[in-house]
């Protein structure tokens, strides 16, 4: 039975039917259920921080590490979801602002690492450089040219996260929305490509349970 402070006198009469019903039992039981979940909630915080440690000790390219790494949960995760809003962002604003944790992670990739070997396009490492310096798209979500072998660098890191997330069965996604408004947001400062990925302790996956009927 629900307990009836002291203020609450004048309905406890209402209160102690409330509480007998069937239908109140049934409705507590799922709420001390998800009560029980801030455990779940608690370790996916710890799964973050055990991502992070991943990317960070994923391989780099000439043992140079240019990887950016955030975890975000509570207010600032909110402000990350409330930013994806744009078309196909929106349903992934949902998705983050559900989760439990989000990890962010980048690169800076835009310094080339003098190896020459054109995979950004450019015959050298110095036009690569120069390109950089030139006039921006201001239109692109990603700034560029970016050097193909940091990139390789970010896919690593970003799949040795969630590699660890598989481990230790805490549903996830990565999303390149959450990575480009992160960049808009300066949350990876000198970033130049970034993604999300979104974490959380539940009965269903979350991530895989949608309906992109408008798309």
């Amino acid at each position: 039975m629900i307990p009836v402070r002291k203020q609450d006198k004048g309905h406890a009469t209402v209160n102690r039917i409330i509480a007998n019903s069937p239908l109140t039992r049934f409705f507590l039981s799922h709420v001390y259920q998800r009560s029980c979940m801030t455990v779940e909630s608690d370790a996916v915080k710890s799964v973050a921080g055990l991502m992070a440690l991943s990317a960070r000790t994923a391989p780099k390219a000439v043992g140079l590490d240019s990887i950016k790494i955030e975890v975000l949960t509570g207010r600032d995760q909110d402000r990350l979801a409330n930013q994806l809003k744009i078309d196909f962002f929106r349903i992934n604003g949902e998705q983050v602002k559900a989760s439990d944790a989000t990890l962010i992670i980048g690169v800076e990739g835009r310094t080339p690492l003098g190896i020459n070997c054109g995979g950004c396009g450019y015959a050298s490492c110095a036009e690569m450089a120069k390109a950089v310096k030139g006039k921006k798209n201001k239109n692109a979500l990603y700034p560029g040219p970016n050097c193909v072998l940091k990139i390789s660098d970010l896919g690593i890191a970003v799949g040795s996260a969630v590699k660890t997330a598989s481990i230790h069965n805490a549903d996830n996604r990565i999303m390149f929305s959450a990575g480009v408004v992160a960049l808009q947001m300066g949350i990876l400062k000198e970033c130049s490509v970034a993604y999300g990925i979104p974490l959380k302790a539940s009965g269903k996956n979350i991530f895989w349970d949608m309906k992109f009927l408008e798309h």
